[in-house]
């Protein structure tokens, strides 16, 4: 039987990855093609009034020609056949082109600062709890409802006739092949779509003042959306592979990469810069517990992922990031794991998800500020910040866990961890401690399993997402840490509830 050659394309917003996927018979492989670092760049620009501001951008051309390489290097590695090709991101961003297909200005980052109080100008447009009712998304500052009223509001003279919005994953297939729609389980996430409807919601873009016509098609994870353009197929040796919508918020690719057996009884965690926190489930639950308890409704394949998106290994990043400055050098994880062993446990305490630690200039004294507004002392060095840090990410799983299972009406008995956190064995021990649950480890690469099974399903590869799953479990090694000390653990998560700020 002739082998089927997929590849996936996935940025995180701390790195990109390429990998190809190959199905000959019942036999499935995957293979790294390509992987690079990337981060949001800060400028310091005056505006109009001459007060300068600090605004974050992403390189959209770096963007882009890493996935120019990764192909070429497809090309070079694998072969000069290609049958189709899925892009997953993060799940926030995206931007407004011309008619002639030029971006509007650069592409912002959601990290920016402009979206720090666009929450409160939203709900001032429209009942919160109307837009939970709708969209059974909650209130992030990075939502695209913020991002896109900021623009029409602040930059709507920059819209002429036949301008266009493309989210994040979409720019990216208009740059290979013309495509501009949007799947709907990242569609799902912008606080824009009907959660019931799949389809853009007319009475939120009306209150929110977006014209409808600016936005994307929404189609289902699997469609066929294009194919590369001549020109650039030409180019890199290739044919014309297809472009396929996937599940291209990164997390539904992660989450359908679950090795699962009951959804009923697993809680998901997809591990990185974010955490997301959550159950499979088969209808948007908007009630509202779920609504005080801040979990979201976004789309999966052919399910919901019931989630809470809390702060992940951003801070360990950033914090990481700072010392790279002082040191003129990058300590490796490996490096960092002896001190974060060693060093004491529960020296002090944090809320992941404390506004502080969104995009601080320093995140350890945005960690020293914290421990200071609540009376703990502050930790004492490298390996205390980050044991500070992981033990606090592993409390403030059990927090989530316990709202989300009481949201839905059941209770876990296992914790599923996928993505590249997954390997951070510390902090898989610590989750299976604080929740005093088994946890089950791997896919690491489970947002680009997840990207290929998708592209598998719309090519009739397999049949449905249920039909990856044994495929899934049969190719990569799950690994497994049973709980430790739970009574240390349920100690410190009192002391940690007093201590919460979210």
């Amino acid at each position: 039987m002739k082998a089927k050659r997929l590849f996936a394309i996935d940025f995180g917003a701390s790195g990109g990855k390429c990998f190809a996927g190959t199905f000959q018979g019942d036999a499935f492989s995957m293979q790294e093609i390509h992987r690079f670092s990337h981060e949001g760049v800060s400028f310091y620009v005056p505006d109009r009034t001459g007060e300068v501001t600090e605004r974050t951008y992403w390189d959209d051309t770096l963007l882009y020609n890493n996935i120019v390489m990764g192909l070429q290097a497809f090309r070079r590695d694998i072969s000069d056949n290609l049958d189709s090709i899925g892009i997953d991101t993060w799940g926030a961003d995206g931007h407004f082109m011309s008619e002639d297909g030029e971006l509007l200005g650069k592409v912002y980052c959601y990290r920016d600062h402009r979206l720090d109080n666009m929450i409160e100008v939203v709900k001032s447009r429209i009942d919160a709890k109307r837009v939970y009712e709708i969209t059974g998304i909650h209130f992030h500052p990075f939502n695209l409802s913020n991002q896109l009223h900021w623009f029409v509001t602040n930059r709507g003279d920059s819209l002429g006739p036949g301008s266009f919005f493309l989210p994040i994953p979409s720019v990216f297939t208009f740059y290979l092949g013309g495509a501009r729609q949007v799947d709907s389980a990242w569609a799902s996430v912008t606080q824009l779509m009907d959660a019931r409807t799949r389809q853009w919601s007319l009475e939120i873009l009306d209150k929110l003042m977006i014209p409808f016509e600016l936005m994307p098609r929404i189609v289902e994870p699997g469609a066929a959306i294009g194919e590369l353009h001549e020109q650039l197929a030409a180019t890199l040796g290739l044919n014309r592979a297809s472009l396929m919508a996937v599940g291209s918020h990164d997390t539904a690719s992660a989450f359908a990469a679950a090795p699962v057996s009951d959804p009923d009884e697993a809680t998901i965690i997809s591990s990185g810069t974010w955490s997301l926190i959550g159950k499979l489930v088969p209808e948007p639950i908007t009630s509202m517990d779920a609504m005080h308890s801040g979990i979201s409704n976004e789309g999966g394949i052919g399910n919901i992922r019931f989630l809470k998106n809390c702060m992940g290994t951003w801070i360990v990043q950033e914090l990481r990031r700072g010392w790279r400055v002082e040191d003129g050098r990058e300590m490796s994880w490996e490096e960092m794991d002896g001190p974060t062993r060693a060093a004491p446990p529960f020296c002090a305490m944090i809320d992941p998800d404390d506004r502080s630690f969104y995009n601080p200039a320093s995140m350890s004294a945005a960690i020293d500020e914290f421990c200071s507004k609540t009376a703990q002392p502050k930790p004492g060095d490298r390996g205390s910040y980050l044991r500070t840090v992981y033990e606090s990410l592993a409390l403030k799983y059990r927090v989530v866990n316990d709202q989300i299972c009481s949201a839905c009406g059941k209770k876990s008995k296992v914790v599923n961890i996928v993505g590249g956190g997954s390997k951070n064995v510390q902090l898989n021990q610590f989750t299976a401690d604080a929740l005093g649950l088994p946890v089950l480890a791997g896919p690491e690469e489970a947002t680009d399993v997840g990207n290929l099974m998708v592209q598998a399903m719309g090519l009739g590869i397999i049949d449905s997402m249920s039909g990856a799953q044994p495929i899934i479990k049969g190719a990569f090694a799950i690994r497994k840490f049973e709980p430790e000390d739970t009574a240390a653990w349920d100690k410190a998560y009192e002391r940690f509830r007093k201590i919460l700020t979210t």
